[in-house]
C-alpha cells in the first residue's frame, strides 16, 4: 500500500497494473495520506489491514527538502513560508520527523497487537525501514532543518536497535546521497544548489535494492543504518563515524554550491524573519 497525497505517474501505473484483489498474484493500492495528521496514519494502518490481513514491513518514507513552504531562511510570517508565526511548528520537521516517529509507534503497537495474522516476534520477524540521509552525518548552513531532521532519524533508528532482539521487530534505516528522483529533479531552487556532472547521482534502484536487503538479510540486524553511494555501501556506526567518503559518486562535497552570501545579504535586511515584535 502506498500512502501519500498524491501518486506519480510511475507509481500510479504500478498501482493499475496490481490493482486487481487475485490471490495468485501481487496486489497494490493507493491511500491519500497527509502525513502531517495522526488520524490520518492510523486510517493507512486501518486500510492496509482491512485490504491485506496482515501488515509486515512499514516504511515511513515521506521527506521534503527543507522547501520555501518550510524553511529556516524563510521564517514563518515571510510570503513563501506556510508555517503559521503563531502556529508552534514547522511542516519540515512535522513530515521528516514527527511523522516517522509517530508512524513507527503505531507499527510498534499493531506489531504487537495481535489484531494481524502473526504477532510479532522471532519466528514472525516484522520490519521498519527509515529514510535518513548522508544530510544526518554533515552540517549545511543552506538547509539546517533539513540537516536536523535527517541527524534526528538517525539517532532514533539507533534508539530502537535492541527492539529486534527482544520482539523480533527490525528498525533500521538508509542514508542515501543525493538520489536522482523529482525530489531534485522537478525543483529548480534545489538544483541551483548542485554542480551537476554525470558522477552526481545515486539511482533509486539502488537504495530499493538496499532497503529489500535491509528486510531480508541477516547480516543488518536493528539498528543497522546504511550510507548509500554510486556502487557503495558502509554501515555508519553510532559513535567514532569518520563520515561520507566524498570521492564516492553521490556523496561528494563539491557537489554542492556555496549559497552562504546570500543568506547573509538576506539576514542583514531589517525585514527579515518577519517577527510579530510587539515592543
Amino acid at each position: 500500500m502506498i500512502a501519500d497525497l498524491a501518486l506519480r505517474p510511475e507509481a500510479q501505473r504500478v498501482v493499475d497494473d496490481y490493482a486487481k484483489d487475485d490471490h495468485d498474484r501481487p496486489r497494490a493500492i493507493f491511500i491519500k495520506t497527509d502525513v502531517t495528521d495522526w488520524k490520518q496514519l492510523s486510517h493507512m494502518f486501518e486500510v492496509a489491514h482491512k485490504s491485506f490481513g496482515d501488515i509486515d514491513i512499514v516504511c515511513p518514507g515521506a521527506g521534503v527538502f527543507e522547501p520555501p513552504f518550510s524553511s529556516f531562511w524563510l521564517p514563518p510570517g515571510s510570503s513563501e513560508s506556510r508555517d503559521d508565526p503563531y502556529g508552534g511548528r514547522y511542516a519540515t520537521m512535522d513530515i521528516n520527523v514527527t511523522h516517522p516517529i509517530r508512524t513507527t509507534q503505531l507499527a510498534i503497537a499493531y506489531f504487537m497487537s495481535g489484531k494481524g495474522k502473526t504477532r510479532a516476534s522471532h519466528a514472525t520477524p516484522k520490519r521498519i525501514v527509515h529514510i535518513s540521509s548522508i544530510a544526518g552525518e554533515l552540517a549545511a548552513l543552506g538547509t539546517p532543518m533539513y540537516i536536523a531532521s535527517k541527524h534526528a532519524v538517525r539517532a532514533f533508528i539507533y534508539s530502537l536497535a535492541t527492539l529486534e532482539s527482544n520482539l523480533g521487530i527490525r528498525v533500521n534505516g538508509v542514508a542515501p546521497g543525493i538520489i536522482k528522483t523529482p525530489l531534485w529533479t522537478e525543483h529548480p531552487e534545489k538544483l541551483r544548489s548542485l554542480t551537476e556532472d554525470a558522477e552526481t547521482w545515486v539511482m533509486p534502484e539502488e537504495v530499493a535494492e538496499v532497503m529489500l536487503a535491509m528486510v531480508e538479510k541477516e547480516q543488518y540486524p536493528g539498528g543497522t543504518v546504511l550510507e548509500v553511494g554510486r556502487g557503495h555501501r558502509r554501515e555508519i556506526p553510532l559513535l567514532n563515524n569518520a563520515g561520507p567518503p566524498f570521492a564516492k559518486a553521490g556523496l561528494r562535497a563539491d557537489q554542492f554550491s556555496d549559497t552562504s552570501s546570500e543568506i547573509y545579504k538576506a539576514v542583514g535586511e531589517d525585514s527579515w524573519g518577519c517577527a510579530p515584535f510587539t515592543f
